[in-house]
């Protein structure tokens, strides 16, 4: 290892933090970009830092809180391998999220319970597949709104197809 700084680095959540290899510890990638677009050319790469924290406190948020895409800055002692191509190897000290990426969202399926009914959303369709809970069919709801009265005529008897 060559010599090592302590300094702060703004960069961004490349992947889902990782537990690290002892207890209240953890692992995870930040991107920098460059700071000064401008002044600097079109084709210069970000730098990868390879994070780890023995911070309980920083090792829980990561592991609870952050998710990719985040904005944060964080503070520690940076060292840059023997191999060049390495990533730089960061222990961070101190973190604080500058800007959350927004929350996910869901584009798959999405099942939902009533008791002992279940639904099956899905993005790219308006009807709702209904079924009980142990998957016998009920029906098909034309819309979200219609699920609790296609159920409603399937427990009194009712025609749901």
């Amino acid at each position: 290892m060559t010599s090592q700084t302590h300094l702060a680095i703004d960069g961004y959540v490349d992947a889902i933090p990782a537990p690290g290899p002892r207890w209240g510890t953890a692992t995870f990638d930040l991107i920098h970009s460059p700071a000064d677009a401008d002044r600097i050319a079109p084709d210069t790469p970000d730098t990868v830092y390879a994070c780890t924290t023995g911070d309980p406190r920083i090792a829980h948020a990561l592991l609870n809180e952050i998710q990719p895409g985040d904005l944060l800055r964080v503070t520690g002692t940076v060292a840059q391998p023997d191999d060049p191509t390495a990533p730089a190897l960061l222990t961070v000290d101190a973190m604080e999220v500058l800007v959350a990426a927004p929350a996910p969202v869901l584009y798959d399926l999405v099942l939902e319970r009533w008791g002992g009914y279940a639904a099956v959303f899905d993005a790219d369709r308006d009807t709702v597949p209904v079924f009980t809970a142990a998957g016998a069919w009920v029906g098909e709801a034309a819309n979200p709104d219609a699920i609790l009265g296609l159920i409603h005529t399937y427990e009194n008897g009712g025609d749901t197809r």
